[in-house]
């Protein structure tokens, strides 16, 4: 049995600019909380950070060496699935890009992967050129667990369960891999200008 929310319905603010909203979406200022299971909670003296998977030498960070990484601040806007859009949310965390200098690897796709077993996945081109990043920060302050905390992706060109929460690692493969949502009936890439929500779309 696929395992589908089609989410909740509402309007579109009238003073919101539509090249800021995708289709079918309305701003909320608020921050919903959506998962599927339980909220993890890990101590960050065992936390840790990899990038695995087709690679030479897998990297691995523990919360002390990521914190070290040079942090970036962005503010962008977020579209969840369920059909909500937040405008304006802001980010301190990690370039994906940084993650992955020296990283010499053919691989085209990734899984991400949480605590609680969670897995998304996403193209390397989704992830690179300054379109992702792990980010452990929202407005100012740690990330609370119920939003991702300590730390989630952020991908936010693509639906927000692509960012995902409680993030642990990304694995770099040759072949593509539906993740949780994707195996549940979610589209493989989840663009919300394309309306990109399940399967078909």
């Amino acid at each position: 049995m696929a395992f589908i929310s089609r989410g909740f319905r509402g309007k579109r603010r009238d003073n919101v600019s539509s090249s800021r909203v995708p289709p079918g979406q309305h701003v909320v200022g608020d921050f919903p909380v959506l998962s599927a299971g339980p909220t993890p909670r890990v101590s960050l003296d065992q936390w840790t950070f990899s990038i695995d998977g087709e690679i030479d030498e897998p990297k691995r960070w523990t919360w002390k060496d990521f914190k070290e990484i040079p942090p970036e601040t962005l503010t962008t806007d977020i579209h969840c699935v369920t059909k909500w859009s937040k405008l304006d949310t802001a980010w301190t965390g990690v370039s994906v890009d940084t993650l992955l200098e020296g990283v010499d690897t053919a691989a085209e796709f990734a899984t991400v992967y949480s605590d609680g077993g969670y897995t998304t996945n996403l193209a390397l081109d989704d992830l690179s050129g300054h379109k992702a990043w792990v980010v452990y920060e929202y407005d100012g302050q740690p990330l609370h667990p119920e939003h991702g905390g300590p730390v989630r992706l952020l991908v936010p060109h693509l639906y927000f369960w692509k960012s995902a929460k409680w993030v642990r690692g990304i694995t770099l493969q040759n072949e593509e891999h539906p993740g949780f949502w994707e195996s549940n009936g979610y589209h493989i890439r989840g663009d919300p200008w394309q309306e990109q929500r399940y399967w078909g779309d």
